[in-house]
């Protein structure tokens, strides 16, 4: 079973998910969690600590299912993993729309909100630092400095068309095969360098 903290910042992705972060009230969330509102405020403090443990949640939870292959199931080759990662934020599961339009609500509040600001921009360095070093592992001599700006630009893609599958203007299909084509293309741009 999950513990109360868990099951609290779970709660707290769905909500955000679905009203954003303007529309997350404590006692919506303790409703959603099935816990009291003293219970949520023991473990988070206040509202600013329930989004800052929120998106800490979410970014480990995408780490976990885009990287998350079987012990008994084979070693991807670098570029394969690569795009396998990139691609697993574009299933259509529960939990990855959750998690994207949470992360993209954090984003959007993250506008006006100089704390959550500084934690999503860290947050996104993590995961263009992960994309980076995968891209070194598919083209190890690349200058350091290109392969975070691939990174950057694969990475901002990504939540771009996440956004735009989420809220039906392409087909996951089509986002998947543009990702591809980024993959590629930002390959090429590194073997060039």
């Amino acid at each position: 079973m999950a513990s109360r903290s868990t099951q609290i910042l779970e709660a707290a992705a769905r909500v955000i998910a679905r009203r954003g972060v303007r529309g997350l009230r404590v006692e919506e969330l303790a409703a959603e969690a099935g816990v009291s509102t003293a219970l949520i405020y023991y473990h988070f403090k206040d509202r600013t600590g329930i989004l800052r443990q929120t998106l800490e949640f979410i970014s480990d939870r995408a780490e976990r299912y885009t990287s998350g292959r079987g012990p008994d199931e084979p070693p991807l080759a670098p570029r394969e993993e690569l795009e396998e990662t990139l691609l697993l934020e574009l299933q259509d599961t529960v939990e990855v729309r959750e998690n994207s339009s949470a992360w993209g609500e954090l984003r959007a509040s993250a506008v006006f909100d100089e704390v959550l600001r500084e934690d999503l921009a860290r947050a996104t360095l993590e995961w263009v630092q992960e994309v980076a070093a995968l891209l070194g592992r598919v083209q190890p001599m690349a200058p350091a400095s290109s392969l975070a700006a691939a990174a950057e630009r694969l990475t901002a893609l990504l939540e771009g068309l996440s956004v735009r599958w989420l809220s039906g203007g392409i087909r996951i299909g089509h986002a998947r095969e543009l990702m591809r084509g980024a993959v590629d293309a930002e390959l090429a741009g590194l073997r060039q360098d």
